[in-house]
């Protein structure tokens, strides 16, 4: 986790857009703080957000969707943490390729804040909490939000 290239994460001017941020249960201290820091993210840009829970990363996809086709953008969160069996692998690579079906069966952008890490550590260091590292909630709601309105300028154009 080098963190490079990555892009300052800082508010956007998103008044009168609507959020759907969609949570996983498991790991409630990493995935409450992305929760927190997404909803921040929202209230930084103006947008309006809704938070939903849902009871592991799995379900992310399905309930996601449905949110896609109500509101602007929807962010997706949780953490899968490597254990001793291929579930990780499985578990991860369902989320991932639910969550972009989503986006383009929908066309709704979906900010990708699901955290796949080997330690329970590296997840902690990425949730934007004190110390962390990185802030992946209020990224991947930026990225959602950014994602919607160069969608809505587009459709303008």
């Amino acid at each position: 986790m080098s963190g490079q290239g990555r892009p300052g994460a800082a508010a956007v001017e998103a008044e009168g857009l609507s959020v759907a941020i969609v949570a996983a249960s498991w790991h409630a201290g990493i995935t409450d703080r992305l929760v927190a820091r997404a909803v921040q993210a929202c209230d930084d840009s103006g947008a309006a957000v809704t938070v939903v829970r849902v009871a592991g990363s799995l379900e992310i996809p399905v309930v996601a969707q449905a949110l896609a086709r109500r509101y602007d953008a929807v962010v997706a969160l949780g953490a899968v943490i490597r254990g001793e069996s291929a579930h990780f692998e499985y578990v991860c690579d369902s989320v991932t390729a639910g969550l972009t079906r989503v986006s383009l069966d929908e066309g709704t952008p979906v900010g990708n804040g699901v955290l796949t890490c080997e330690t329970l550590q590296q997840a902690e260091d990425r949730s934007g909490g004190p110390g962390s590292k990185e802030d992946k909630g209020y990224e991947s709601a930026l990225a959602a939000l950014e994602t919607a309105l160069l969608l809505r300028e587009l459709a303008t154009a």
